[in-house]
C-alpha cells in the first residue's frame, strides 16, 4: 500500500472553531478510517491565527504567516494508506470539512529510506 497525506483546507477563519457536533462528525470519519487500519498518522492541527506562522523565504525574508499570500489556509493533515490515488480521494470524500466550505488536497507520499 502507499502513504497519502491529506491536507484539509479552509476559507473563512470562523469555521477554525467546529462545534461539537462537527468534531464528532470528525471524530467519527477518522475513527472509520483507523478501523480499517489505514491510519498511519493522525497528524495535528495547524494553527492558523496571528502570531502562529511564519514564512521564511530567500535571503533571509521573513513573513507574518501566509495569510495575506493565500486565499485559504491549511488547517492541518493525517496521513493514510491506500491502494492508489483514487482510493485516497474516496475516503476524502467523507470528511465533513466540505460542509463549510473546506476542501482537501490529496498527496502522495514519498518515503525516504
Amino acid at each position: 500500500m502507499k502513504e497519502f497525506a491529506l491536507i484539509f483546507r479552509l476559507k473563512d477563519i470562523s469555521d477554525f472553531k467546529p462545534s461539537p457536533e462537527q468534531m464528532q462528525e470528525r471524530m467519527n470519519w477518522l475513527a472509520g478510517i483507523a478501523a480499517q487500519n489505514k491510519l498511519v498518522d493522525k497528524g495535528n492541527t495547524l494553527l492558523p491565527t496571528p502570531g502562529s506562522a511564519k514564512t521564511v523565504r530567500p535571503d533571509s525574508v521573513v513573513t507574518d504567516g501566509p495569510y495575506t499570500e493565500i486565499k485559504e489556509f491549511i488547517t492541518g493533515y493525517i496521513v493514510i494508506k491506500a491502494e492508489s490515488i483514487d482510493e485516497a480521494v474516496e475516503i476524502a470524500k467523507g470528511n465533513p470539512i466540505f460542509k463549510s466550505g473546506g476542501n482537501i488536497e490529496v498527496r502522495e507520499v514519498l518515503k525516504r529510506d
